[in-house]
């Protein structure tokens, strides 16, 4: 159910995605004020990836490349993935 916020009045829907541990561990051991801030940057870089111009894979291509840069490796990546 969309709700509006307190302090933007933008419209806000709940959903659930997959994250890393880590991710889920920084998430969950945030103060409020501070997963509203994570909540509004995830909301912006997804709607930035819905109106971007290029196709989802140009920008996937280009969010790997920065991983690659930050060490993200192939066999890393896979692990991740595979993780349950």
């Amino acid at each position: 159910m969309p709700m509006k916020t307190k302090v933007t009045g933008v419209e806000t829907k709940a959903i659930t995605i997959r994250v890393s541990p880590e991710a889920a561990f920084a998430y969950e051991t945030a103060s409020a004020e501070q997963q509203r801030k994570l909540d509004a940057l995830l909301s912006l870089k997804l709607a930035e990836v819905a109106r971007a111009k290029h196709p989802l894979e140009i920008i996937m291509s280009e969010m790997s490349r920065k991983a690659r840069e930050r060490g993200l490796t192939p066999e890393i990546l896979e692990s991740i993935l595979n993780e349950q």
